[in-house]
């Protein structure tokens, strides 16, 4: 009789830990970002019929990258969460960090599961508030932690590198179309320092609108509008460029 092969408790732990990393990492980035009016959710996705952001709840929205059967799973549970939560408490008792929370403890039992892989999957609940102060965003990665996020947050691909790029630009009180312009700045920069060029087609883009008169915060940012936006940003530039200053440099 052969002696079975022995892996200890931590090292077991570690190759789960970089299994699920690794499977992270080949999907395209979602960004999440504060702005004025509320919270805009920006992802690099061409496929129309598959999303990686969804609404959840009246104020809460849902983000994440990885496997799309393994989160849309999570998406699914969360929903039914905050529906039975709202019917049988009130609407008011369905917040972000009960989701997270929730969240938190289906990928914490999954990942100390030897019964079964580790999802490949990593998540972001935002939830908005009546003003910036009162925004939550919550990170969980695949072991089921949670970490508390504020002002810009990027998960999926090279998430560190447009982490850097948003801390360093990201500013409080920025308009819809300012936040957009920068969340399609950092996606579009590849590992090797270049630039790509990211169109409206294949970006994911949804809001949380604190300002909208609805109930329901969320809405999708589609079509011409999406379009408008990225193209205000680029008129308003060749605007500073045409300065009346450089005008008259010009005619003298």
């Amino acid at each position: 009789m052969t002696t079975p092969f022995y892996v200890s408790p931590q090292q077991a732990m570690a190759d789960r830990a970089e299994y699920a990393r690794k499977g992270i990492a080949r999907g395209r980035s979602v960004v999440v970002l504060q702005y004025a009016d509320g919270i805009v959710f920006v992802a690099e996705n061409p496929s129309r019929a598959l999303h990686k952001v969804s609404e959840i709840y009246d104020r809460i929205a849902f983000a994440a990258v990885g496997k799309y059967n393994e989160f849309e799973n999570l998406r699914i549970g969360g929903v039914r969460y905050a529906d039975l939560r709202g019917y049988t408490y009130d609407r008011g008792d369905v917040t972000a960090r009960g989701l997270a929370n929730v969240y938190a403890q289906t990928l914490g039992t999954i990942f100390s599961s030897a019964a079964e892989k580790p999802y490949e999957v990593e998540l972001i609940v935002a939830e908005v508030g009546d003003g910036p102060e009162d925004d939550q965003i919550y990170r969980l990665p695949h072991d089921g932690s949670i970490v508390d996020e504020h002002g810009s947050v990027a998960v999926g691909g090279n998430a560190d590198q447009i982490s850097s790029y948003l801390d360093q630009r990201h500013r409080e009180g920025m308009t819809l179309a300012e936040a957009l312009k920068l969340a399609v700045e950092s996606l579009a920069r590849d590992t090797n320092g270049g630039e790509r060029s990211l169109t409206a087609e294949q970006l994911e883009v949804a809001v949380l609108d604190r300002t909208r008169p609805q109930q329901r915060k969320f809405k999708r940012i589609l079509g011409g509008q999406l379009s408008r936006l990225l193209a205000d940003e680029s008129t308003d530039a060749a605007a500073e460029d045409e300065s009346p200053e450089s005008s008259e440099d010009s005619d003298a």
